[in-house]
Order: C-alpha cells, then structure tokens, then sequence
C-alpha cells in the first residue's frame, strides 16, 4: 500500500473508532484472495470508507456514481480506492467491462444493488444489474449487510458514537444451466440474492425483503469459498 492511502486509511479507521462503535468481527469470513462480487445494502456514505478500510489488505474496488467526481475531495478519494465512476440511468457498458477486468484480474467488487441510498436504512426493491456481472465474470458473490450509519448524522450532532454492525452471509453462484434470460428472470435472480442479504440483517430493517417465506433459491446455491 503506498504510503498516501495507508495514511487516510489510518486515518479513516481511527476517526471512525471514535465516533463509533464498529463491528467487524465477520470480517474474517471473507476470502483472502481470488475475484468475489461483495453486495450489500446502501444506507449513506460512512459504509463506503467503513468497508473499504476494514476489508484491507484485500484489493478491492466498486461502482460510484459518476457525479462524485464533481466534488474534488470526494473524486480525489473515490480515486484513491479505486473506484469506478457509473452512469447510472443507463447500461454503462465502460463500467461494467472495468468492472469484469477487475474481477478477473482476482479483485474484490462491491456493489448496492439498490442502486440509490435508503435513508431509514431499510432494504429497497435492487436494481438487476448484478446478474450481469456475476454472467460474464463468473465470480461467487458474497453478501455484506450493515445498519447503523442511518444514524450517524442524528448522533453526531448530539456527541453520541454510533454502533455500525457489519453481518456477512454465505457466499453463492448462479445456477442457470446455459438458458436464456429476459428481464422477469433477472429480477428474480437479484431479489433471491437480495433475499440472502435480508436473512442476516434485523428484521426492522429487511424492507422490500421483510418477509422471507416468499424467498427462493431456484437460480442461485450456496457454495464453499476456502477463506
């Protein structure tokens, strides 16, 4: 790591261990190496620096909006991890080609595939757009849940530290069998991986995918990644 990101990572890691109280303990559940498509759910912005720093020294990158790099500070940032810009609306065929090299190239993707941010922290219908790189990247994905951060702001402004709880699942790969897919399916397949990522969050928080008697596996399976 070059000296410049190991100073705002510390930096990053020791500012957020004073105003919060994170949990990372499933950390550890991650693999060490080889490509893996990381989702989790969007509730704000700490979870981005939070996330990236506690998954060191793995190399890791993501999607962002492309109107981050309108703020200098943050593009300088979003820059330093490596992050790739998405124009979001459309089929962003740049950033999904950048994406698929970097998880061939043996990288750590993370994705929210609800595409926007949940202000109270609860899960939104996702966006199917992750089907496509797990396709034609053919990496396990690996969901990443955590809440808190929708109250930081709030306990920030009354001096109060925020317990920011990270939860990570058990990886999974696509089970297609070579058919063809149309938009219903796609959908289905991204809300049975987000159905994976509702099960290891509280239910206060599950959203769209509160009630998981409606979740199915018929497109995905659990899988042993070595860690």
């Amino acid at each position: 790591m070059d000296p410049i990101r190991w100073l705002v990572y510390g930096f990053i890691r020791t500012f957020f261990g004073v105003v919060c109280r994170v949990d990372s303990s499933d950390i550890k559940k991650i693999p060490n190496s080889g490509p893996l498509i990381v989702y989790s759910n969007h509730t704000g912005s700490i979870e981005v620096p939070l996330v990236f720093v506690y998954l060191q020294p793995r190399p890791l990158t993501g999607w962002a909006k492309i109107e981050t790099w309108n703020n200098a500070l943050k593009g300088w940032l979003f820059d330093l991890w490596g992050a790739i810009p998405l124009r979001r609306g459309e089929a962003d065929m740049e950033a999904i080609r950048k994406a698929i090299d970097c998880l061939n190239d043996g990288m750590i993707l993370g994705i929210s595939p609800e595409g926007t941010r949940s202000r109270n922290g609860h899960l939104q219908k996702a966006h199917p757009g992750i089907v496509t790189l797990a396709l034609h990247s053919h990496a396990p994905l690996l969901p990443l849940a955590h809440w808190g951060s929708e109250k930081f702001s709030t306990n920030m402004k009354k001096f109060k530290r925020t317990d920011f709880i990270i939860r990570v699942g058990e990886p999974v790969k696509l089970q297609l069998d070579g058919m063809k897919l149309d938009r219903n399916t796609r959908q289905q397949i991204v809300d049975e991986l987000m159905y994976k990522l509702a099960v290891i969050m509280p239910e206060e928080y599950r959203g769209e995918y509160a009630d998981l008697s409606k979740a199915t596996t018929q497109f995905i399976s659990e899988i042993s990644i070595p860690v």
